[in-house]
C-alpha cells in the first residue's frame, strides 16, 4: 500500500505538487462543461433533422457545435458560452421555425 505523510483533511506534503493538481482538475471541469455543451447541441441538432426535417442545418450544426467547443477548449475566456450560443440559436430554430 502506498504510504502518505498526510493525514485526511490536512494540507498536501511537500512530496505533492498541490499546484498541478489544481490545475489538472480546473481543466478537467472545463473539458466536461464543454463537452457537455457540445452533446447537448448535437441532441438539438438531431431534434432539428427529425421534427423540421432540416437534415441539412443539423449536419451545419453539428459542425458550428464541434467548431465553438474547440474555441472555447482553446480560450478560457469563451469556456462553455461557445457551445451556449450555438445551442441558444438550435433552440430558437426548433421552437420558432
Amino acid at each position: 500500500m502506498a504510504e502518505s505523510d498526510t493525514v485526511a483533511g490536512h494540507t498536501y506534503s511537500p512530496a505533492m505538487d498541490a499546484k498541478t493538481h489544481e490545475q489538472t482538475y480546473r481543466g478537467f471541469v472545463r473539458f466536461v462543461e464543454i463537452g457537455t455543451g457540445v452533446v447537448i447541441c448535437w441532441v438539438l441538432a438531431l431534434a432539428i433533422g427529425g421534427i423540421r426535417e432540416a437534415w441539412l442545418l443539423a449536419i451545419l450544426s453539428v459542425i458550428a457545435s464541434g467548431a465553438a467547443g474547440a474555441v472555447g477548449a482553446l480560450a478560457p475566456a469563451v469556456g462553455w458560452r461557445g457551445p451556449l450560443v450555438v445551442g441558444i440559436l438550435l433552440l430558437l430554430y426548433l421552437f420558432f421555425a
